[in-house]
Formats: C-alpha cells, structure tokens, sequence
C-alpha cells in the first residue's frame, strides 16, 4: 500500500495494490476510486484533502490478523 500526499493540489492519492485502472468512479465530487478489471478497488484519490482530514495528526498502525480476530 502506498499513501501520497501532493501539496501543490492538495490531493491524497491511497495505492492500496498496483493494479490496471480499468475504470474509475465518482464517489462525491471530491473522491475517486479506481477499479481493476474485476470490480476491485485498487486507489482512491481525494481532492482538497487537507480540509477533509486531520493531517497534522495522520498515523499509520500496522495491525496483525490475528488482533483484528481478536476484536
């Protein structure tokens, strides 16, 4: 997974696998999702980020299967 943040146009670009873009959605005005072939999102691009996230206080945790089996 790959998260890029491009400052110059305020866009969030979330890779989640490298993937052909056979198709690319409208979720709102501002979201994109990119589909595989298969109907699988494979990124999702979000347009004025900085004022649709927290980004001063962006984490990112790693947490195994076996926790989140747990839950």
């Amino acid at each position: 997974m790959k998260v890029k943040y491009f400052g110059d146009t305020d866009t969030l670009y979330i890779e989640f696998r490298e993937a052909e873009v056979a198709e690319t959605r409208d979720l709102d005005e501002n979201t994109l999702i990119d589909l595989d072939k298969d109907g699988q999102i494979s990124a999702i691009t979000v347009e004025h980020a900085s004022v649709r996230a927290d980004f001063p206080n962006f984490s990112f945790e790693q947490i195994s299967a076996s926790h989140m089996a747990k839950a």
